[in-house]
């Protein structure tokens, strides 16, 4: 395992034209690598609008075009993907589907959303990803040369079950492609990322999609590199960008060392598992 590696996160402006989103994810892939990324982090549904109707019109079987192209971007640049995510089509059903990528261009995590987008903010935000969307069922948390990573999608990042089984099974970094909106955002955002970091002693990666004002769903942008401590090391605003951070193992075995937050827990009182189906 590696002491330190560098990782980037793509908030990418996204439209209702597939194959420029596509273009446009390349092409800031490729911008990551060449300041020296060796983990890139894509935004949720990043290859068309968040939008019932646009992931059900886009949706993908895997393999497709978006997976195939990760791949073999991975592969030529020698570097890890975590694909954000996109609609995938399986069946005759449609997942939040995030696929991961290791430098010899492997998928080496599939993971599916787990917790649904079904909210109602009265008078300001209704969504309702159950709609068209199946919920997964696995944790995901992947081996890399680096560390234990673990991946969820947006909504999941509320649910502190869910981050803590991960650190619970090694993930030193966890990783969430999110787009939260401009009244969830501005509310939990910031905070979420914050608690879920400092609970678990990981990094915390959270990948947006940049705003666009012409979708019918506003995100907030706001992508950020959270520290095990608490500390920002990458942040950005609204607009398209690339944000870059050092990701410090030793610096997470000193946080964890320091203040053995996960060692302390009283597992012959209370206990955290996952339930086999």
């Amino acid at each position: 395992m590696m002491g330190k590696f560098n990782v980037a996160v793509c908030q990418m402006l996204v439209t209702d034209n597939k194959k420029k989103n596509l273009e446009k994810a390349e092409a800031m892939i490729r911008e990551a690598q060449s300041q020296g990324a060796q983990l890139v982090v894509l935004p949720e549904i990043f290859n068309c609008l968040y939008n019932n109707d646009y992931m059900r019109e886009m949706a993908e079987d895997f393999p497709g075009v978006t997976t195939t192209m990760l791949r073999n971007l991975a592969k030529e640049l020698g570097l890890y993907i975590v694909g954000g995510s996109i609609p995938e089509k399986s069946k005759e059903k449609i997942f939040n589907t995030s696929y991961t990528f290791n430098p010899e261009g492997d998928l080496i995590a599939t993971y599916r959303k787990m917790h649904l987008f079904d909210i109602d903010v009265k008078g300001k935000i209704t969504f309702k990803e159950s709609d068209i969307l199946a919920s997964g069922e696995g944790i995901t948390v992947v081996d890399t040369e680096f560390c234990k990573i673990g991946i969820a999608i947006c909504y999941d990042m509320r649910f502190p079950e869910l981050m803590r089984l991960m650190a619970l099974k090694g993930a030193e970094v966890i990783v969430v492609p999110a787009a939260f909106n401009t009244t969830t955002g501005p509310a939990h955002w910031h905070d979420t990322i914050k608690i879920r970091a400092v609970d678990n002693q990981v990094y915390f990666i959270a990948a947006s999609p940049a705003r666009n004002l012409e979708s019918s769903y506003h995100a907030y942008g706001h992508s950020t590199i959270m520290n095990p401590w608490g500390e920002i090391v990458a942040t950005t605003n609204e607009e398209e960008s690339i944000i870059y951070g050092e990701i410090d193992l030793d610096y997470i075995k000193k946080v964890r060392e320091e203040l053995p937050l996960l060692k302390h827990r009283r597992t012959d009182l209370y206990r955290l598992e996952i339930l086999e189906k």
